[in-house]
């Protein structure tokens, strides 16, 4: 069998399952940017507050729903194990040894590279759409492809 008669269907399936797939590409990757940098959530220490629809977005993202739970309440620090008279230690017990330091790892490296790359996939992405557009005849299959890649995950968030 020739390369040729192969190539064909593989750039029709490629034409079209990217046109199809698109509209969810661009959603992760523009959640997955907003998550990266943790813009969906609030963060221990800051008074930043995310706006709601980046909270849903990442829900939706993460969980694959747009309820987002309660947050959960913090417990309380642990009483004193010797005011309620459990644990008690012998007073023959050797001392607890101090926990080691935990080394601390910068993260920013690694989030600027996701970061890129969530960037890399949406405009990719874009381009691919801008592509698909401009180099076929069959603008209308394109069209009712790219709008039952937007309709259908839709329609299954309702159930």
């Amino acid at each position: 069998m020739s390369r040729a008669i192969l190539l064909k269907p593989a750039r029709l399936f490629h034409l079209y399952s990217g046109v199809f797939l698109a509209p969810a590409m661009l959603f992760f990757a523009f959640t997955g940017f907003l998550q990266t940098f943790s813009f969906h959530e609030t963060t221990k220490g800051s008074a930043y507050k995310p706006p709601a629809i980046f909270v849903e977005l990442g829900q939706l993202h993460k969980k694959q729903t747009l309820v987002v739970p309660a947050a959960k309440m913090h417990a309380p620090d642990k009483p004193d194990a010797a005011a309620n008279g459990k644990g008690h230690k012998p007073a023959d017990a050797a001392p607890e040894a101090p926990a080691a330091p935990v080394k601390v790892h910068n993260l920013l490296p690694m989030k600027i590279f996701f970061g890129v790359a969530a960037v890399g996939l949406f405009l990719s992405t874009l381009t691919g759409l801008f592509m698909s557009y401009n180099y076929v005849r069959n603008k209308v299959a394109i069209t009712a492809t790219l709008l039952a890649g937007i309709v259908i995950p839709l329609l299954l968030s309702l159930f």
